[in-house]
């Protein structure tokens, strides 16, 4: 197995979290990225939208909670990822 790019995210006023990408797609001119909080095995799974400004040095990711939203990248991701069930 490939080993998975890991990033950072510091939450406003929070402790930062390590998260593994897993998959990254742009679905109507968004990026949204799936990450885990583990490198291997089964972990807890977030699909996080990028609300970056166009030319931000920073990327600025939010999680996705709008369940129509939700439902439409959870099944392009699980496409992509065979082996990947979201629910």
């Amino acid at each position: 197995m490939n080993k998975q790019e890991k990033i950072r995210f510091t939450p406003d006023g929070e402790e930062p979290v390590d998260f593994y990408v897993l998959e990254q797609t742009n679905i109507g001119g968004r990026t949204y990225i799936l990450v885990t909080d583990v490198e291997e095995g089964d972990g807890d799974a977030l699909i996080l939208k990028d609300m970056s400004e166009e030319g931000s040095e920073e990327a600025v990711y939010v999680i996705v909670e709008d369940d129509d939203e939700l439902a439409a990248v959870a099944g392009v991701f699980e496409s992509m990822l065979e082996d990947v069930k979201l629910s």
